[in-house]
């Protein structure tokens, strides 16, 4: 197999007067895993397409191993693409429908054979090559369409949200299977996603995308712990991080409720803080909770401090009722800092 990082230069995409892209640039290395996470609208899928030769860009280079792919058809490019709807051919069986790439590149019989019983094993679906495809599930049609993805050894694999379609376990199962497939065919990988789940769960990298650009690209746990802007904060995490509008007065000193709290700078500032890193204390933060929602390991309060609103991880075991106020102290270092302005991390 052909391994290949990746190079995005400066892509841009524009449809008429509308900006999708406006230079990107990514590096992703050989073998990597790397996520393009974001909502609607976001430009993710365009630049996965640009990648795949699908769409041509406005301005900007794809480099697939060293070599400027932009300008080549997608059949030359050394990729292979997932879809969120299967897309897999319904007169043909499960073991056509996975030659089907190697065919068109006129593989060897004994090549072909080889390949789809690798990449049936990878998937799990030995048993059933001899299937159509109207005789199998949501989640097996899937594994079909990775199957044939995988069987013809591509250089780079691009997958646009493969499970949305599926209910919520077997998501978590396909995810599960997925990591595990490609970290054994060492494929690099773009993958496409608006959950943000799938993106922790998955990725060796992150990318965040907002408005057509990249606002972060890290390690999961960094962009969860360290996001670098509000939106980044707000996007990853469920709950989303809370963020509260504070004014340092002098020293740069913070007053939340009996809680002091050095802030960068003093003026107003936006205190970060997700609901996992806040623990009941008998002085503190005071939240005033309006919703208690019990969800098995632990509750989700919703309230609000100083009428800005807010969502807590609390103990299961917690005796708290819909107007209560509880008080809250962060955890040792989990406080983010940011400008109110641009949403920036101070």
């Amino acid at each position: 197999m052909i391994m290949a990082s990746i190079k995005i230069d400066k892509i841009r995409k524009e449809f008429g007067k509308v900006t999708a892209l406006g230079e990107v640039s990514l590096e992703i290395s050989d073998q990597e895993f790397v996520v393009l996470l974001g909502p609607s609208g976001c430009g993710k899928t365009t630049l996965l397409r640009i990648i795949a030769g699908l769409e041509t860009q406005t301005g900007g280079q794809v480099l697939i191993g060293g070599k400027d792919v932009s300008a080549l058809p997608p059949r030359n490019r050394g990729l292979a693409m997932v879809f969120q709807n299967y897309a897999v051919f319904p007169h043909m069986t499960v073991y056509e429908n996975i030659a089907f790439g190697l065919r068109n590149q006129k593989a060897a019989d004994a090549r072909i054979r080889e390949c789809v019983e690798r990449a049936s094993s990878l998937m799990h679906i030995e048993a059933l090559l001899d299937r159509y495809p109207a005789q199998l599930s949501g989640g097996q049609r899937q594994r079909v369409a990775c199957a044939r993805a995988l069987a013809v050894e591509p250089a780079v694999l691009l997958m646009d949200e493969p499970l949305s379609n599926l209910d919520a376990l077997l998501r978590l199962e396909m995810r599960a299977e997925l990591k595990s497939v490609l970290q054994r065919s060492r494929t690099t990988t773009i993958y496409v996603t608006h959950d943000q789940t799938e993106a922790m769960s998955l990725a060796d990298r992150i990318a965040v995308m907002h408005g057509g650009v990249i606002v972060q690209y890290d390690k999961p746990m960094a962009v969860y712990a360290q996001p670098r802007t509000t939106f980044v904060g707000g996007f990853i995490g469920s709950p989303p991080m809370n963020f509260i509008k504070v004014r340092a007065n002098g020293a740069r000193a913070v007053q939340l409720g009996s809680l002091a709290v050095e802030a960068p700078r003093d003026g107003e500032v936006v205190l970060g803080i997700r609901g996992e890193d806040l623990d009941t204390a008998e002085s503190g933060l005071p939240l005033a909770v309006q919703v208690v929602e019990p969800l098995g390991p632990h509750l989700l309060l919703t309230g609000t401090h100083d009428a800005q609103l807010m969502r807590v991880v609390a103990p299961s075991q917690l005796a708290v009722r819909s107007g209560d106020v509880v008080q809250l102290r962060p955890r040792p270092g989990t406080v983010r800092w940011f400008d109110p302005a641009s949403g920036q991390a101070l």
